[in-house]
């Protein structure tokens, strides 16, 4: 510390916030570099972030629910980095951004069911025995909010997507679901016109490839993924935020 002129200067604490900025000015300029010789190398790849990796001389990037890695050397590494205490450090950041585009969801767009507290999203399949199992306990609790995305699994499921649309193009779409979902359409004819709700149905899929949805049912119980039917783990994020048991999907 110095006083001029009646004056006191941090001069010490200066020196260091000037190292420090331009310290911070060269790593950026180090990412901004590095992007640009990515896009040298692969001009076709469309990425959605790019950022130093916790692993020194290897950088971050994202594209889509796909994390990948790339050396200045021009190389592109796809794999999972670990921390020596055991922690899959690249599935945490796919978790976090799979969990940004969640919150980022047009829940306008879902079929809307309940009004409880407590939101709950779903990817699902009206002919998928998980999904109906997943339907028969949620339908019970007062306490949800359902969000409701149809993901019809054609091959395995032919029903499933007129099934979806006839839900949407009702009147009354909680009880049209409430039919689906407890088997009281199975094996009978569903009488839809061709392309009656096909666009939003399209949307749903849509949304649900966005945030790399593959299989059904595919939940997000308060922002907490569960992947499959596993009623055990969702009664519990519900009620005390347990997390146990595997996961079953179709």
């Amino acid at each position: 510390m110095k006083i001029i002129n009646g004056r006191t200067m941090m001069v010490g604490g200066l020196m260091l916030l000037l190292v420090a900025v331009a310290g911070f000015s060269m790593a950026n300029d180090d990412v901004k570099t590095e992007k640009e010789n990515l896009m040298k190398s692969f001009p076709n790849l469309r990425i959605d972030s790019f950022r130093e990796s916790p692993l020194k001389g290897l950088y971050e990037i994202t594209a889509g629910e796909q994390v990948f890695y790339f050396s200045p050397e021009g190389y592109l590494f796809f794999g999972e980095i670990w921390s020596k205490d055991g922690k899959n450090l690249t599935a945490e950041i796919r978790e976090k951004v799979v969990a940004e585009r969640i919150n980022g969801l047009p829940l306008d767009k879902a079929l809307k069911i309940g009004n409880g507290p407590k939101k709950v999203i779903e990817f699902t399949d009206p002919d998928c025995p998980y999904c109906r199992k997943v339907d028969d306990f949620l339908a019970k609790r007062t306490d949800v909010t359902r969000y409701i995305y149809f993901v019809p699994l054609r091959r395995i499921h032919p029903d499933a997507e007129k099934k979806a649309r006839y839900i949407l193009s009702q009147p009354d779409r909680g009880k049209a679901f409430h039919e689906v979902f407890t088997g009281q359409l199975d094996g009978k004819p569903i009488a839809i016109a061709d392309g009656v709700q096909q666009q939003q149905l399209e949307e749903m899929e849509k949304i649900a490839a966005g945030i790399g949805v593959r299989g059904t049912p595919a939940l997000w119980i308060e922002g907490a993924h569960v992947n499959g039917a596993d009623i055990q783990r969702i009664s519990g994020l519900l009620d005390k935020g347990k997390e146990v048991s595997k996961p079953q999907s179709h």
